[in-house]
């Protein structure tokens, strides 16, 4: 890189680490819609995880389109469509609210994980490549600290204006008349309609700075893309997509259930523990910062391996301790969790060439795995009556990652 590139670079690396913000606050959100709407709309536990389902599978979708687009369109106009599709998906939630219908909510989380899926699939390589290629890791991570903000902030809003202070039992509803369960369920979900609106129009705001701000693409060099039969040569893509795949899910699961667990474990109502599950993304957060500068001394490949097994110990814990002993360990597992998205998505386009773009979009469907495994989660809840029982799925998706992370440094050099 010249030295001109830093300061040329300097204005876009600044605006598309933004954006890492900005749907930090849409998936965060997700922990606190599950047990508010599961009140409002009288779910299952795995009734209730299909909010994580239809968010995610989003992402297995649209990965490919996102992709496409940006290799015929660019980065820019990528972005833009992605934040327009993320506005209309919180708009959605108005009349979703009005109509109480569980399969719109579901529908307006599907539009906006749509437009995420365009985010995700341009910020991601692109901050990768907006630098020295041997910092892009150390790189992604900073960008995903903020991420790591977004993150801490949502489940506070949602503690402070989606959820209620109307802990009302299944037996206290059981009392209602069929008009005062209705309006009971109206209010409750009513008050989803502030925080959404308030955030599709800050992402309108975001698309219209884009659409008038000047985002250099990164040019692809002489080196032609093999296509998507080419990316079978990447060993190390191949096996990132599989680690990818385990990691959302037990990012996901972790966080989806949090509240349950809370209070399942240690009798915590949902406010407080939406209040504990904010401090857990304070440490998410700060996570992505110290996991940034230990990167300089340890590689980022043997650290997160490290943390994968730090987390396998730490839900081992949880999973059989009750009181707060379970939520602390239960806490601490964010901050492990905190490096692995972006690092793995680094190790996998690592080497890829022209072929990071399509590259990105495979590692992006990987997501759908945060669709899966709640799911499972859900089931062995409800099988088991025990929320702790069910952790035990994110415990095994970090014996994959750890397992990434050990043979990582193999596959590169295979």
């Amino acid at each position: 890189m010249s030295n001109k590139e830093p300061s040329k670079y300097r204005l876009p690396f600044i605006l598309v680490t933004s954006l890492f913000f900005l749907w930090a606050l849409a998936h965060n959100l997700n922990p606190i819609l599950i047990p508010h709407l599961k009140k409002a709309c009288h779910l299952t536990d795995f009734q209730s995880a299909l909010i994580d389902s239809s968010f995610f599978i989003a992402y297995f979708i649209m990965a490919i389109p996102a992709g496409l687009v940006m290799k015929r369109f660019g980065y820019k106009q990528g972005i833009i469509l992605g934040l327009l599709l993320f506005a209309s998906g919180a708009f959605l939630f108005y009349p979703a609210a009005n109509t109480l219908s569980f399969p719109f909510f579901l529908f307006a989380l599907f539009v906006i994980a749509s437009g995420l899926t365009f985010l995700e699939t341009a910020a991601n390589p692109y901050v990768t490549i907006l630098g020295d290629a041997a910092t892009a890791t150390q790189r992604l991570n900073f960008a995903q600290s903020f991420n790591g903000l977004g993150a801490f902030i949502a489940p506070a809003i949602g503690g402070m204006f989606i959820l209620s202070e109307n802990d009302i039992s299944e037996t206290q509803l059981q009392t209602f008349t069929t008009d005062q369960l209705y309006a009971y369920n109206l209010h409750e979900a009513a008050t989803v309609k502030l925080p959404y609106i308030v955030i599709g129009i800050i992402v309108l705001t975001v698309a219209f700075l884009f659409s008038r701000i000047h985002l250099p693409d990164i040019k692809d060099s002489d080196e032609k893309s093999n296509g998507w039969k080419g990316l079978t040569k990447h060993r190390q893509l191949i096996w990132g997509v599989v680690a990818q795949f385990f990691y959302v899910g037990a990012q996901v699961g972790v966080g989806s259930f949090f509240i349950r667990f809370l209070g399942q474990a240690a009798g915590i109502d949902a406010k407080s523990a939406a209040f504990y599950l904010s401090t857990a993304l304070i440490l998410f957060m700060s996570g992505r910062f110290i996991g940034t500068l230990i990167m300089q001394v340890i590689a980022p490949n043997k650290l997160l391996a490290l943390y994968a097994f730090i987390n396998i110990v730490l839900l081992i814990f949880a999973i059989n301790m009750h009181g707060m002993p379970a939520v602390y360990a239960l806490m601490l597992v964010q901050f492990f969790m905190s490096i692995m998205f972006p690092t793995i998505f680094s190790l996998s386009i690592s080497g890829t060439g022209n072929d990071a773009k399509l590259g990105s979009s495979l590692v992006i469907m990987a997501i759908v795995g945060g669709a899966i495994m709640p799911l499972l989660m859900g089931k062995i809840s409800d099988s088991t009556h025990s929320i702790q029982i069910a952790y035990v799925i994110p415990l095994l998706c970090f014996v994959v990652v750890c397992l990434f992370g050990m043979k990582a440094s193999q596959i590169l050099k295979a």
